[in-house]
């Protein structure tokens, strides 16, 4: 189809001021939107044509343009990202050190996009490397340790796009074209985000094509339109609309496309098209001279379809049906053995078409098809393309993509299999119930590929979802039906835990502990004892999310009772580590108990130990860090310093480093309880400069950075900076939501307004309807230690308000919960009691006030007791306020 240019004068005025403002390092994003066949793409090609032709503009910057393609088979992961790096490193200085590399890798630009992003963006292989260990060891095994490999695709992406500004920094100015975003895939778009997020001050800009108004609630280019969004929202990008060419833009095409036509027929066409790109240029390919100024426009693109594809005969016709169900672009070998017709014949047929009738084009085949012995086409337009498909009724279609799909799967793998693999699973997926095993099989291997092999989780998630639905619809006695669904089902969670929301997970997500459910089912009937104890786990993960503590520990009891049925040491051996953990939350000692049994459990069997396994290794980092801390909140303050530095320290050394930030969390509390303020800081600084080194939103570094900020609430030339802080950690806290983080934070941020508030009414009732929020949240989700917590700072917010019997009443609700419960982690025994003989104070129950007082001196002699460093000892007792001021009588000093 012709492509002539014509008008958009002012959309090309504000690209080409792109241009100018880059010279001053004013990077800025442009998104050009509009419906399908505006000319979204021609106003893209005509203006990285123009800086091209002109010298002025071209020593000015550097232009590197990618389109993002629909078709499973032909948008492959990071596919843009590779496109860009690829574009401005052939344009740089670097070209000859870029083919080295490649060289030396042993790979090209057609190879997987991973593998060549690891060969040209320094530090990404070894990443990568790491990852992968952790994701396929999770993967295997059902313990889950995703939650330390999902920074890691977070990392990925902002490496990548700091390679992208590296590369804009060391030359001229850079201008990225990508076409198409709707489709882009999610790896690719969260490059786009990160970048998008530093252009401020730097010399490159973003200019986006978006096609809207076809997007599926919960698809892909629902995701991308949300994106632009909020994009919007931040100030971070501009967006325009390209409506209809206007009536003179119309004239100038007609007059190019055909010189004598008469003066009315530009008029007709704009009133009868609206202006609409394609209408237009498909209308004009079918004027003919004889025809005048008359046009018959038809009322969907499909009538002018059905008018070019006419003159075809029968056989012909069928040819680019068969075309058509492969996709946008098809190979003619595959047609022919779709047709059962000769190739030879399949192949003259398709090229007389392509030069006498203009509806297909000749094409480079995609990477993973160059060495088939094919001819491969595209149709001249998608419109086209997609009338050809849907006039087509679905059983015909469902026929088609099963055959296309033996007829792809019966060529030997080549080196770039993986786009034959996702053009394989796609026609699958199509091709209807004789499909459903293979199609089950193929996408659920697509989805450890993309997780394995590219750390793509989002991706990954897509395919899963496709296995379990082909899995589900399977019938009920075929072979391996409930290994196939449990399999998928828990990759699919294993794949999203970090993202678990329980209740406050937004509208179309997975439903966790629905699929989690499913998953023991299916399990059950199949009757492996170790994948029971596999689901059980899940089960208990699940539950812990969406209804809350209790549930989930009696499964995950469960979980443990199966794993010793199933006589699998290291199934026993993670779910303890899991129990454990959480039990802590509800009864400090029983999970203490837990947690020691587990140590003497490592201890003795050599096999837990193995250092080749990542997921041992993840369960025996956090079995370790949440005992050392359950010492701390028992009072055990030298040994659980002791053993967080020995632990802190080996983790350090570890490739991953993936637990470092929790466990740098617990030595800084600790740290921070013993009133070592200034190693407290350093701890917490290490911890968050790792994850922002590593890239991503992470709960534990709102965690940390809660910390610093109540750590800066004790020094007066930082007090404002704490309130700056805790805010920044409540957002990304949000945006995380971590079910054990979020009350914990919240508190946090709570207890700091309550220290800033100086007698501001606002502030204190904003801590209070903090405080509120956490009660009412625990109350669901079973957390006491937050809840207690949550009582303490509401009764604190109304002593200082002058609410003196509600303040006593919430103090005596803590009191009761905490004599139920005992110790708790994550809480200060002594600071609970302590606040509540205030309130009491405050009644006039001086009795009552003095014995809870006695109770906190006891608890603080008690821990200092265990403290064996004199040095540390006194300065527990001195240098912490709380401490002081309980062993003063509770009067301030």
């Amino acid at each position: 189809m012709p492509t002539d240019f014509v008008d958009r004068v002012e959309y090309m005025a504000e690209l080409l001021a792109l241009v100018q403002g880059l010279t001053e390092a004013q990077g800025r994003v442009v998104v050009l939107e509009g419906r399908s066949g505006m000319g979204k793409s021609a106003l893209l090609g005509e203006f990285a044509r123009q800086i091209g032709g002109d010298p002025g503009l071209s020593e000015l910057c550097q232009v590197a343009s990618t389109r993002c393609y629909p078709q499973i088979g032909s948008g492959l992961t990071y596919a843009p990202a590779v496109d860009l790096l690829l574009q401005l490193h052939e344009q740089s200085e670097q070209r000859g050190w870029l083919r080295r590399v490649l060289r030396g890798a042993g790979r090209g630009a057609a190879k997987s996009a991973p593998e060549v992003l690891s060969a040209i963006v320094p530090g990404l292989g070894v990443a990568w490397t790491a990852g992968r260990e952790v994701a396929k060891a999770a993967l295997d095994s059902g313990s889950v340790p995703l939650d330390s490999v999902m920074p890691i695709q977070q990392g990925t992406a902002v490496r990548i796009a700091d390679a992208l500004l590296d590369l804009a920094r060391m030359g001229r100015p850079v201008v990225l074209l990508v076409d198409d975003v709707q489709n882009i895939d999610p790896s690719s778009l969260m490059i786009l985000d990160r970048l998008v997020h530093k252009l401020a001050d730097e010399p490159i800009a973003l200019v986006l094509s978006h096609a809207h108004g076809t997007e599926e609630p919960n698809g892909p280019a629902a995701g991308v339109a949300a994106l632009l969004d909020r994009w919007e929202v931040e100030g971070l990008a501009v967006r325009r609309s390209l409506t209809g060419l206007p009536a003179d833009a119309v004239e100038e095409l007609v007059r190019l496309r055909h010189p004598g036509a008469p003066r009315g027929l530009s008029a007709e066409l704009s009133r009868l098209t609206g202006g609409h790109s394609v209408f237009v240029s498909l209308c004009l390919e079918e004027w003919r001279p004889d025809n005048g100024t008359q046009i018959v426009l038809p009322s969907s693109v499909s009538r002018v379809v059905e008018a070019r594809i006419r003159p075809l005969d029968e056989r012909d016709r069928r040819l680019i049906a068969v075309g058509a169900v492969q996709g946008a672009m098809f190979l003619s070998r595959v047609v022919a053995e779709t047709l059962e017709q000769p190739h030879d014949e399949v192949m003259e047929r398709l090229s007389r078409i392509a030069a006498e009738h203009q509806l297909i084009t000749v094409q480079e085949p995609p990477a993973w098809a160059r060495f088939e012995q094919s001819d491969c086409y595209a149709f001249e337009h998608r419109a086209l393309w997609q009338v050809l498909y849907e006039q087509q009724t679905a059983e015909l279609r469902r026929s088609r993509h099963a055959r296309i799909a033996r007829a792809l799967a019966d060529q030997p793998a080549d080196e770039a299999a993986l786009g034959r693999r996702l053009e394989i699973a796609h026609h699958l997926d199509q091709g209807g119930l004789p499909c459903l095993e293979a199609s089950a099989d193929a996408h659920y291997d697509l989805a450890r590929t993309a997780a394995l092999d590219g750390l793509s989780f989002v991706e990954a998630e897509s395919h899963c979802e496709v296995a379990i639905r082909a899995a589900r619809s399977l019938p009920a006695q075929t072979p391996e039906r409930d290994r196939r669904l449990v399999s998928a089902i828990e990759l699919l969670l294993s794949l999203t835990e970090v993202r678990w929301r329980g209740q406050a997970q937004p509208a179309g997500g997975p439903d966790v502990d629905g699929l989690a459910a499913e998953a023991e089912l299916a399990a059950a009937r199949y009757g492996d004892p170790k994948l029971i104890a596999r689901t059980a786990l899940l089960r208990g993960k699940s539950l812990l999310a969406t209804q809350g503590l209790m549930p989930s520990l009696v499964k995950l009891r469960e979980a443990i009772e199966k794993a010793e049925l199933a006589d699998d040491p290291v199934a026993v051996f993670v779910a303890k580590v899991e129990y454990g953990r959480q039990v802590s939350k509800r009864r400090l000692s029983e999970g203490l108990e837990q947690l020691r049994e587990v140590e003497r459990m490592y201890a003795a069997d050599p096999a837990l130990g193995a250092a080749g396994d990542p997921v041992l290794q993840h369960a025996r980092n956090l079995a370790e860090m949440q005992l050392a801390i359950s010492l701390y909140d028992t009072g055990h303050l030298t040994e659980a310093l002791t053993r967080l530095l020995r632990c802190v320290e080996r983790l350090r050394s570890e490739p991953l480093h993936a637990e470092l930030p929790i466990a740098l969390n617990y030595l800084a509390q600790v740290q921070t309880a013993m009133g070592a303020w200034t190693p407290a800081e350093r701890t917490l600084r290490e911890a968050i400069e790792f994850e922002d080194k590593r890239g991503g939103d992470s709960g534990w570094r709102a965690y940390n950075t809660a910390l610093l900020a109540q750590l800066f609430t004790r020094q007066p030339a930082r007090r404002h900076d704490s309130l700056e802080l805790i805010q920044q950690a409540w957002l990304e806290t949000e945006r995380t939501w971590l079910a054990n983080l979020v009350p914990i934070v919240r508190n946090l941020y709570a207890d700091l307004l309550l220290d800033l508030a100086n007698g501001d009414s606002e502030q204190l009732r904003r801590a209070d309807k903090l405080a509120l929020d956490t009660y009412v949240e625990t109350g669901q989700t079973g957390m006491v230690r937050s809840q207690i917590a949550a009582l303490t700072l509401r009764s604190r917010t109304h002593l200082l308000l002058g609410d003196h019997i509600a303040a006593r009443a919430l103090a005596e609700e803590a009191l009761r919960i905490l004599d139920e419960v005992g110790d708790m982690p994550a809480l200060r025994t002594e600071e609970v009691l302590f606040h509540a003989a205030r309130a009491m104070h405050a009644t006039g129950d001086e009795p009552t006030a003095q014995e809870l007082l006695e109770r906190a001196r006891t608890a603080i002699i008690r821990k200092a007791d265990h403290i064996d460093d004199v040095e540390q000892r006194r300065d527990f007792l001195q240098e912490v306020p709380l401490n002081r001021w309980i062993l003063e009588d509770g009067e301030r000093s």
